[in-house]
């Protein structure tokens, strides 16, 4: 069973939303909270799986909530943002301080469980072009990331390009001509030599240094 919280300062959107995520066999939310200062308490006690993040809430907002469940907590929540506009700061701060993925909140039904489900097994949930055009905006080749990125071996960096390009291990793996394993190793060694916690912080970093580049 995936365990869920859901923030959001709109009552009628937790409430859709605890709707359609209830209905799921597999899915529970055991949790509600209306800002930011209320899911992190609500996290420490009721340790979820999955915290569908609102950003634009009053007091502690989104990112803030996420950057104290990603320090505060262990093991940390997958933190999945859940966003009217798909271009906008606070969610891309909301990646940066740590959050898997976003969803926009006009999703369907379908589109909203299945991401549940993909950030709760470990997988990031990413919009490659609507991330690219964020993180292009702060580009700068001289971001401490950089150096590290200079260690990826070429295989590596074949991998954090497809990546960025938004396939899945899988798509990588039958691109390259290799193994599922393999490419979960490089996976693995790229997000040790980068020092980030998952494939979008990863990702973040690509953008941000030059190191993939539009087209």
């Amino acid at each position: 069973m995936i365990r869920v919280v859901i923030a959001d300062d709109e009552r009628l959107v937790r409430t859709g939303l605890r709707v359609v995520l209830d209905a799921e066999p597999d899915l529970e939310v055991v949790g509600e909270a209306a800002n930011g200062a209320e899911v992190v308490a609500l996290v420490h006690r009721l340790r979820p799986d999955v915290v569908l993040m609102d950003v634009r809430m009053p007091g502690v907002d989104g990112i803030q909530a996420t950057e104290q469940l990603v320090t505060t907590v262990d093991p940390a929540p997958r933190i999945l943002v859940v966003t009217t506009f798909e271009n906008d700061d606070y969610v891309y701060g909301a990646l940066r301080a740590g959050a898997a993925g976003f969803l926009l909140k006009r999703a369907r039904a379908e589109e909203m469980v299945q991401a549940v489900r993909l950030v709760a097994h470990g997988d990031s949930l990413l919009f490659p072009a609507a991330v690219r055009e964020l993180a292009l905006t702060r580009r700068d080749p001289r971001s401490p990331q950089a150096g590290q990125l200079a260690r990826l071996t070429e295989r590596e960096g074949e991998v954090l390009r497809l990546m960025a390009a938004g396939l899945a291990n899988s798509e990588i793996a039958e691109r390259l001509v290799v193994s599922l394993e393999t490419v979960k190793s490089h996976v693995g060694s790229v997000l040790a030599k980068l020092c980030v916690r998952d494939r979008t912080q990863a990702v973040i970093a690509a953008y941000e240094s030059g190191f993939v580049r539009p087209g």
